[in-house]
């Protein structure tokens, strides 16, 4: 009995301290109107349940009725404004790094690492983002294709082999595209040793939105744990690939390990391997997830509309009539229907429901005072399903993305999010897209085991069921 009332008593000393510091810190200043929710977590749960539901459009557009297009809150362990709109797109995207900075929640940071390049600012971010987008960059992406489309028809005939099968096409695409991104990007080829870093990206991934709760048992603690086991193992990689370049087996052209090692060695109190680490881990991520995403969600669509699914079909069929080389990028650019099912996807589902700055001092936006240290929250529902933005926004369309006569004004399709922080992956993301979904196509047939699937986010949308399949190969003429 004594232990519930030293309980009791504790539960309420924290929500009285809580709401004298809101007195004191948030009742001073012209903030945005909302609520704080609970003590230490906000509105937190409410925002993942929603997430986890696919629901995270309509707990926005609840409090957006109440409030405004500018609403504070309390997520994911700070008091946070979110802001909503075109204007506040391009507020938030191009913002000076001495206003605002991308600095992500606490359970993203720690999982992805300090210096993960979503975060980094200066002469850092600058010498990171070049030795990446040295191998993203299209004129080497187009090199990447013939390769990478080997490379997937191999991978694909390990799962489905000449057979009828059941796959769980979630977790296939998810496999196939980290591999890809393993073996182009970073010439990871042991593939005991990418097992079982996708067995840990995959667990940290999960914890990203998370309540940053460190104790056993919780979806944040299992995250960190991953972590851990990833960083020792990318240290074991680096550390061999480091042997490589010093016996002039490798070369800083040969990966982007090699090639952040080599920046490394000219600016090392710039460069560590925690930042070597730290990058490998966002990389693995802005490469290979969206990808999947992409991939899985034309998958699902395809299977719900026979029109969109016989149009793709048709184009794909087109471009492998009387074709005998391998995919080039030539063939990749003819693929325009099909990139505008994958664009209106992105519209209605976007892969990155939104993401968050963070105020270095204290600012303002459309009046209301956002005090230095808040989080700011963008939303690609803001803009994706506003009607003066795109007619009839819950329409599936990908007709809207056909005429380029009519631009679509800046920041308002923001998929990849926008500004210098844009995703650097996101054209790899289209040409993997691409080559995986010309080989389904042209190549297999399948069907939905559960037509009802629904689409919830962990924290990137997915089908709820992992999207199982019935999948078999073609019997072509």
């Amino acid at each position: 009995m004594s232990f519930l009332i030293l309980v009791v008593i504790t539960c309420l000393t924290v929500f009285l301290l809580f709401e004298l510091l809101k007195g004191r810190v948030y009742g001073t200043k012209n903030l945005p109107k909302g609520s704080m929710g609970f003590p230490v977590i906000g509105e937190t749960l409410s925002f993942l349940q929603a997430q986890n539901k696919e629901q995270g459009q309509e707990w926005i557009n609840e409090r957006v009725v109440k409030y405004g297009p500018v609403f504070k809150t309390f997520i994911l362990g700070s008091p946070t404004v979110v802001i909503l709109g075109q204007a506040g797109n391009k507020f938030l995207f191009c913002s000076a790094e001495d206003v605002l900075v991308a600095q992500q929640p606490k359970t993203i940071s720690a999982l992805a690492g300090k210096y993960n390049i979503i975060e980094l600012t200066g002469l850092r971010y600058k010498l990171i983002k070049r030795a990446m987008m040295s191998f993203l960059k299209l004129e080497n992406l187009q090199n990447y294709i013939k390769h990478m489309d080997d490379l997937v028809k191999e991978m694909l005939f390990d799962e489905i082999q000449e057979k009828e099968t059941v796959i769980q096409a979630v977790s296939c695409m998810k496999k196939i595209t980290f591999n890809l991104a393993c073996k182009i990007l970073f010439a990871v080829h042991d593939e005991q040793t990418r097992d079982a870093l996708f067995d840990d990206f995959s667990i940290a991934f999960k914890a990203f939105w998370s309540l940053p709760l460190n104790f056993p048992g919780t979806v944040y603690w299992r995250g960190l744990q991953a972590r851990s086991r990833l960083v020792k193992r990318l240290r074991q990689i680096i550390e061999k690939r480091q042997e490589e370049l010093l016996a002039g087996a490798s070369s800083p052209k040969s990966d982007i390990i090699s090639s952040l090692l080599a920046l490394k060695a000219g600016n090392e109190e710039i460069v560590s391997d925690e930042v070597i680490v730290d990058n490998f881990i966002s990389l693995i991520i802005a490469s290979h997830d969206t990808s999947s995403i992409l991939t899985c969600l034309m998958l699902w669509k395809m299977c719900r509309d026979s029109k969109i699914y016989e149009k793709v079909l048709e184009e794909q069929m087109e471009i492998a009539k009387n074709k005998k080389e391998k995919l080039t990028w030539s063939d990749l650019q003819k693929m325009k229907y099909t990139w505008r099912v994958a664009q209106e996807l992105m519209r209605l589902i976007p892969p990155v429901f939104g993401s968050f700055r963070k105020a270095i001092k204290e600012t303002s936006f459309a009046g209301y005072v956002i005090p230095k240290g808040w989080q700011v929250f963008w939303t690609a529902c803001g803009t994706h399903m506003d009607n003066n933005i795109f007619e009839n926004p819950m329409e599936f369309n990908p007709s809207r993305f056909e005429d380029t006569s009519k631009s679509i004004p800046p920041y308002t399709y923001i998929p990849f999010g926008g500004g210098i922080h844009m995703c650097i992956g996101n054209e790899f993301a289209r040409v993997e897209t691409l080559t995986i979904i010309h080989r389904l196509v042209t190549m297999y047939e399948w069907s939905q085991l559960h037509p009802e699937e629904t689409i919830t986010r962990q924290p990137m949308p997915y089908p709820s069921m992992g999207l199982p399949i019935n999948i078999k190969p073609k019997k072509l003429s």
